[in-house]
């Protein structure tokens, strides 16, 4: 039997590793971790700052790699590779799993660890994040009131409105639905900028589709992933919802919404409607 190798004199270079970078790609040169790790600065001595920094953050970071799924599933269910898309949506899925079990860490914060250093976060809030705002818009809960938040930032601005002048995630799910079976023309010409309405024609599209999944296989699968990606969504917000009232209670949000009473509210948003109720029908 091998016996291992002393490790403290180990040498991985014996073994073929690469040690000296000068003037090569590192790991930290590839990632930009001089940027990414210096990326946290408090505004506040307290110990329980960094932590509410990076959840935020990383965060962000999920949020874009969101994005970056979600519009290239939509680009390719246009181009009518539903396959592709479907594992692009799953990993959306997936991401908002370990944006769920982000919470859990954020909630080792108390309301004492919290109210030490609130008040150096000004107006700031996760309320103004556009890159939430992006994915909301992608997926079809479309209110131009949310624009206002960004409106001092002209390059965000022209970034969203852009968002609201192309079909939304489930707008393109509903043509590919049409082209098996016929929907409402009033769905089909809805200017993209406007939110979808519950309506009884697709409802009745998609309740076909699942009466006989064997003839309406992709629509099928494409429902489905579609309903799981709002299930890990909806998690999603209503651990938010939990995680603030737990650490804040009922105070106002420091961006000036109502804080749980906001969030809750929230919470009522259906992005798929059609898919969720077809359930109660069958």
């Amino acid at each position: 039997m091998t016996q291992p190798k002393d490790t403290a004199r180990y040498d991985p270079a014996d073994d073929g590793a690469q040690m000296d970078f000068d003037g090569l790609m590192s790991y930290g040169d590839y990632l930009h971790l001089d940027a990414l790790l210096t990326a946290q600065e408090p505004c506040s001595d307290t110990h329980d700052e960094m932590l509410f920094i990076i959840q935020h953050q990383t965060s962000e970071l999920w949020m874009r790699q969101v994005i970056h799924e979600l519009d290239a599933a939509r680009d390719t269910l246009i181009s009518g590779q539903a396959r592709p898309a479907f594992k692009m949506l799953a990993r959306v899925a997936r991401i908002f799993e370990q944006l769920n079990n982000a919470w859990d860490v954020l909630r080792t914060m108390t309301p004492s660890d919290y109210t030490a250093f609130r008040d150096k976060l000004g107006q700031s809030s996760g309320f103004q994040s556009h890159q939430y705002r992006q994915i909301e818009f992608m997926l079809g809960n479309r209110n131009r009131a949310m624009l206002r938040p960004h409106a001092h930032k002209p390059q965000v601005l022209a970034l969203l409105e852009a968002e609201l002048q192309k079909p939304s995630l489930y707008d393109v799910a509903l043509r590919q639905l049409h082209a098996e079976i016929a929907l409402p023309d009033a769905v089909l010409s809805r200017a993209p900028e406007l939110p979808h309405e519950e309506n009884a024609g697709v409802a009745a599209a998609w309740t076909q589709v699942y009466r006989a999944p064997q003839d309406h296989w992709t629509l099928y699968e494409l429902a489905e992933k579609l309903v799981d990606l709002e299930d890990y969504f909806r998690r999603w917000r209503f651990n938010h919802v939990t995680t603030v009232e737990r650490v804040i209670g009922f105070k106002r949000g420091t961006g000036g919404t109502g804080g749980v009473s906001y969030l809750k509210r929230m919470l009522a948003v259906e992005l798929f409607p059609e898919l969720w109720h077809l359930r109660t029908e069958l």
